[in-house]
């Protein structure tokens, strides 16, 4: 009796009630020939309306004799119910009418949380991650700048059904535990899970509002990180078009990147739309894995490999990281940004290079990069420069967790020595077995990285961050149920944001396959017809490495390529407060 299956069915009947966000299912054997279904809800309906409405949809001998309100589903590593862990959430009796605290046992939280007093009408907590707390750190000292403020817009072509676009996004706050989590900071600090947090979805009619102006007050409102809900939407609508044709309204989608990545938000986006398209509401219960497991599985990793890597992985001798010759005070302030872009034809060449070399168009744009860096320093022999990578941190051996929406996206440093008479592809070389090396510590922050290489508050690891976006797929079967009921939407674009590195240069393909670069720069460090100069530098690399010298080119060969280029100038660093530990945190800003 009550096979797999019959117990997926039971489950998937419990998570479609209305109020029901997850569920577990099990059998229990009292006796050998007396198996009963149990099942533990995360729920705030009475128990009671859940019998009797699954006593509507199952056959009688699949209503659980057993239903028990836990507050989550804690899972093990592989995906799978952690059933010692369910068992100390679950009150000993069924519990008809408030909802069962948690029991962990005493000095071991259930599932990695330590928790909120849920007895006591408290939220449950999970720590924050060592990355989380660098950028909380800084974005508490920098309040009112927009910083770590992020922003993606997009047009939607078609009618748009404000309640149902509000209903959809509150059905996937009501499922996703990040969108419910805030900050506690005055013990900990800590992530509150909340029980409820509100969709923020406001409509503004055309011609009540220019978009770039909305866009940039939205940005400098910020968020309070105490509350939960650190994601919120504007709709702005188009005048109608003038020829006819569907009503267009432009989507400004502003989130907190401490609390979310933007692969995350791509996440979040594909649930929303499946949402709308079923309503308003969100088919089944509330995902697992979540940051939970995410914070208990961060909780069981052994550091002291990471930390012995790290000790021994960067020299002592201070690398070159600033990618510009020292140069005046700008007397600019703010973000900027620069763009360059290699056609699809030229593109082609260099990934189809990349590969003959052992190597992707990533490791090239490094290669390049780190020649830029060396350039800039004016060193005549070989030299040592760092700079910042970025990883998804959705490598580790968590299951389903390229689904699991929080802050994983992560920098990491990375340092290689530059000789001038030494080839462009042994460079590459370097920095794919360094790559190779990282990928089993992506969650591991940058302060801790700068703690463990025993660099002082002065000791830079990096000065500028390179971002290769591998964006999500969008779901082709999504776009035509959408397109079946007259809507459109294109893909999102990011906007500008304050960066923490003076210059993050961002790379995509774009849909005709050409290669995009976006330079995203401090206008105080770095003049704008200055970061011109440097994206163009190195989009001119990128071209021309591929045929220079038969694409065997040594370092010194590549770099006078460009030898008629003027140098880009930065100007000195402002003295700026470092956070704990002396480094300055440093995220993933967007373009």
């Amino acid at each position: 009796m009550s096979n797999r299956g019959e117990l997926r069915e039971v489950r998937a009947a419990l998570v479609s009630l209305p109020g029901v966000r997850d569920a577990a299912v099990h059998v229990t054997r009292q006796a050998p020939d007396s198996p009963r279904i149990v099942a533990h809800v995360v729920t705030r309906t009475q128990l009671a309306e859940l019998r009797t409405a699954l006593r509507s949809r199952l056959p009688s001998h699949l209503v659980p004799a057993r239903l028990h309100r836990v507050p989550y589903i804690p899972l093990l590593p592989d995906g799978s119910t952690d059933r010692r862990a369910l068992a100390a959430l679950t009150s000993p009796e069924p519990d008809e009418t408030t909802p069962a605290p948690a029991r962990p046992e005493p000095g071991e939280p259930a599932a990695g949380e330590a928790a909120g007093d849920a007895a006591h009408g408290q939220p449950p907590t999970v720590p924050v991650t060592p990355q989380q707390h660098a950028l909380l750190l800084d974005a508490l000292a920098h309040r009112g700048t927009g910083r770590y403020v992020e922003q993606l817009h997009w047009r939607w072509r078609g009618q748009v059904d404000t309640d149902r676009f509000t209903a959809a996004w509150q059905s996937v706050f009501d499922r996703e535990t990040v969108l419910r989590a805030a900050f506690d900071w005055e013990s900990g600090p800590r992530l509150v899970l909340h029980e409820h947090a509100r969709a923020e979805v406001v409509r503004h009619p055309a011609g009540s509002v220019e978009f770039e102006e909305l866009r940039e007050r939205d940005r400098l409102r910020g968020f309070d990180l105490r509350s939960p809900g650190l994601l919120r939407l504007n709709l702005v609508d188009e005048p109608d078009p003038a020829g006819g044709g569907p009503p267009s309204v432009r989507v400004l989608l502003t989130f907190h990147h401490v609390m979310l990545d933007a692969w995350s938000v791509s996440v979040l986006l594909q649930e929303f739309y499946r949402a709308y398209l079923a309503g308003g509401r969100l088919p089944g219960g509330e995902r697992r894995p979540d940051i939970r497991d995410y914070a208990r599985w961060l909780a069981g990793q052994d550091t002291a490999p990471a930390r012995d890597y790290f000790s021994s992985a960067f020299p002592a001798a201070t690398a070159l990281v600033l990618p510009a010759v020292p140069g005046p005070a700008t007397g600019l302030s703010g973000s900027g940004r620069a763009e360059a872009r290699l056609g699809a034809g030229q593109a082609g060449r260099l990934r189809a290079w990349a590969a003959s070399c052992a190597a992707t168009e990533t490791g090239a744009l490094q290669a390049v990069w780190a020649l830029l860096l060396y350039r800039a320093a004016g060193t005549p022999g070989p030299a040592l420069v760092g700079f910042g990578v970025t990883v998804s941190g959705r490598g580790i051996a968590l299951d389903a967790v390229e689904g699991l929406p929080g802050l994983l996206t992560n920098t990491l440093p990375m340092t290689v020595r530059v000789d001038p008479g030494g080839a462009v592809t042994g460079l590459m070389a370097q920095l794919r077995d360094q790559a190779v090396d990282l990928a089993a510590y992506e969650w591991v922050s940058l302060g801790q990285i700068h703690q463990w290489s025993g660099r002082g508050a002065d000791g830079e690891l990096a000065e500028s961050l390179l971002v290769f976006e591998h964006r999500r797929r969008d779901s082709d079967e999504l776009r035509s149920a959408l397109a079946a009921q007259g809507i459109s939407v294109e893909r999102p674009r990011a906007a500008g944001a304050p960066t923490a590195f003076p210059v993050t240069l961002f790379a995509h393909r774009d849909s005709d396959d050409g290669l995009v670069l976006a330079a995203v720069h401090d206008r105080a460090r770095l003049a704008d017809d200055d970061a011109a100069r440097l994206v163009g530098q190195c989009a001119r690399l990128l071209r021309e490495l591929p045929a220079l010298a038969g694409g065997s080119a040594t370092v010194a060969e590549a770099l006078a390529a460009i030898a008629d280029e003027p140098p880009v100038r930065m100007a000195q660093a402002p003295h700026a407060t470092a956070s704990a530990g002396g480094v300055p945190p440093r995220g993933e800003p967007r373009p």
